[in-house]
């Protein structure tokens, strides 16, 4: 899809979109009880897709309509040996899920983009061959088989922290405590913080020790629940960006006292309006594009903690280099820091690329919101935020959409 941008201002109200992070959470937490539990708050994206997907796959009923879905539990997994699990590219889906196909002696395997399975799955792969487990990666295919047994488990603090909340999910069901140690820098801790609400919410305890230790009793169950999702702090920061920029967009929905770790964006938007600010992205990556968007638009910036952007999705470090240098702004890339110099925009004379990763398209729409902009790839919205350009066309944003790529 080609998303064409004129220049204008963002006039309006716009509801925050359900938190995709905390569905995620509440999804497979429902999954895992022994009932039927309701969640309010489920946007239709490819990412919520394919995690519902994945959960029947591995026995769970689920119903969704209008936004809620009726959760019916199992003992998981319990389908035959052998289910595929289609996670499409929700890296999220993947590595929450990958110890839920451990808990048993049953072969499952994920399938999905290549892109998805060339991101790190290194510390699920080192725990398979620790305990014996197969591990079969293929380009686009996962195949695995438990069960995985309790101990200590030692993983990177500063690898991403859906590791620790996939393991987070099952270990409380093994038949004894488990450990899990984080070797510091321990990046990302909000979101482990919210994998650990979500767990309480159902009735499963687990918590931290003390700053690189979570001890997790065994022998839990879940329980069935009525839960709603919160407010999308990460998606509502391309609309806020848009105040940033001179827009009059007021938002709603979202919480003040979230545990999201991309709750800190109002504060990194300040800072952008009011100077050349160093920022650290490493436990909010991805805010990186809209504040790399944001900084070339402004006064620059300087960004810390960027390594990880280069595994999501798409290398975003490279993929908002590349772009910006079509609005005239040429980025330094360090091997952690990506540096924005004042710039003055200019109109791009090529069209902009998404890169296949939603928010690099959503940055940039924001960003040609001052120059005008023709994106190509303009579909990768729908990973997380499907109605994003009739959004800002309700904000009084000129956006055309059509066609497809060839």
């Amino acid at each position: 899809m080609i998303a064409e941008i004129r220049p204008s201002a963002a006039r309006g109200s716009v509801i925050a979109p359900p938190s995709k992070s905390a569905a995620h959470r509440l999804l497979i937490c429902a999954a895992l009880s022994g009932g039927v539990s309701t969640v309010r708050g489920i946007a239709p994206s490819q990412d919520m897709l394919a995690t519902m997907d994945c959960l029947r796959a591995l026995g769970a009923r689920i119903d969704c309509d209008d936004e809620m879905a009726v959760v019916t539990g199992a003992h998981l997994p319990g389908t035959l040996s052998g289910a595929v699990l289609p996670c499409r590219e929700s890296g999220s889906s993947l590595r929450f899920l990958i110890p839920l196909a451990l808990l048993h002696d049953r072969h499952f395997t994920f399938t999905g983009s290549r892109r998805l399975f060339a991101r790190p799955l290194s510390v699920y792969e080192g725990l398979c061959r620790a305990q014996g487990l197969l591990w079969q990666l293929g380009s686009d295919s996962l195949t695995v088989c438990g069960p995985l047994t309790t101990g200590t488990f030692t993983i990177p603090g500063d690898i991403s922290s859906q590791f620790i909340s996939g393991l987070l999910f099952v270990l409380p069901l093994l038949d004894s405590d488990s450990v899990i140690r984080l070797l510091p820098p321990v990046e990302s801790r909000p979101y482990i913080d919210m994998t650990l609400q979500a767990l309480s919410l159902f009735g499963v305890t687990a918590g931290f020790e003390d700053e690189v230790t979570i001890r997790i009793p065994g022998s839990q169950q879940y329980m069935p629940r009525d839960v709603a999702v919160e407010g999308d702090w990460s998606n509502a920061a391309f609309f806020d960006a848009l105040n940033t920029l001179g827009g009059d967009v007021q938002l709603s929905g979202l919480q003040a006292d979230s545990l999201q770790g991309d709750r800190v964006y109002p504060r990194y938007f300040a800072a952008l309006r009011d100077g050349s600010p160093t920022l650290d992205l490493s436990d909010c990556p991805d805010l990186g594009p809209v504040c790399m968007a944001l900084a070339a638009a402004l006064h620059g910036a300087v960004f810390t903690g960027t390594q990880r952007l280069q595994l999501k999705e798409s290398d975003r470090v490279a993929a908002m280099a590349e772009e910006l240098a079509k609005f005239g702004v040429r980025a330094c890339l360090g091997a952690d820091t990506v540096t924005i110099p004042p710039s003055s925009l200019q109109v791009p004379t090529q069209p902009l690329l998404g890169h296949n990763d939603h928010r690099i398209v959503m940055a940039l729409a924001v960003l040609s919101t001052r120059t005008g902009g023709v994106i190509r790839g303009a579909e990768a919205v729908a990973k997380s935020l499907p109605d994003f350009f009739p959004r800002l066309q309700h904000l009084g944003i000129e956006v055309e959409t059509y066609g497809m790529d060839q």
